[in-house]
C-alpha cells in the first residue's frame, strides 16, 4: 500500500491528478483497505494429501503406483500412502461406496490447540481419533478436512 500511496503522491506533484483526485483516491484506498476480509489466524501453506475410500486398496495402490509413477511411502492392510512430490495420496479400503474420503490443508505454525478454539468459534468441532500432530473435521458443507503441519507425512494406523 505504501507503494501505492508514493505513486499517486507522485503523480499530484507532476500533476496527473489533481488534488480533488488525490483525495478521492485516498479515501477509496483507505475504504478498500478497512473492508478487505482479516486473516484469520491459520494460513494454508499446502495441500497436504487427498485421500480416497476405495473397495479394493491393492488394485487401486498398483494403478497409481504403475501410471503415475508413485511410490507406496507406507501402508497396512487398508491404508496406502503414495507419495506425491512433498505430498502424499491415500488410499483407504473401506465398505462405504467409492469416494472422496477427505483433503488435508498444511498449515503454518500449526497448534492443535488454536484451531480446536477457533472450531468451536464457529459451532464444529473435531472428529474423534485425532491429537495433537493432526486431526480431522467436517466443515459447514460436511466435508471431511484434515489439518496439521506442513511438514506431516501420515499415519498409516494398525
Amino acid at each position: 500500500m505504501h507503494l501505492i500511496i508514493e505513486r499517486m503522491l507522485g503523480d499530484f506533484e507532476c500533476g496527473r491528478l489533481t488534488r480533488r483526485q488525490l483525495a478521492a483516491s485516498l479515501a477509496a484506498l483507505v475504504a478498500g483497505a478497512q473492508a478487505a476480509p482479516k486473516p484469520s489466524g491459520l494460513r494454508a501453506v499446502s495441500l497436504n494429501n487427498v485421500t480416497v475410500r476405495v473397495a479394493y486398496v491393492q488394485r487401486t495402490s498398483q494403478f497409481y503406483q504403475e501410471f503415475f509413477g508413485m511410490p507406496l511411502k507406507q501402508h497396512s492392510a487398508t491404508t496406502h500412502i503414495l507419495g506425491v512430490g512433498k505430498s502424499f495420496f491415500g488410499i483407504e479400503q473401506k465398505p462405504d461406496p467409492v469416494a472422496l474420503d477427505h483433503f488435508d490443508f498444511g498449515i503454518a505454525g500449526f497448534n492443535a490447540d488454536d484451531v480446536i478454539a477457533k472450531l468451536k468459534a464457529r459451532n464444529l468441532k473435531p472428529e474423534p481419533g485425532g491429537n495433537k500432530e493432526s486431526f480431522k473435521f467436517r466443515d459447514p458443507d460436511g466435508f471431511l478436512v484434515q489439518v496439521n503441519g506442513p511438514a506431516y507425512e501420515g499415519h498409516v494406523g494398525s
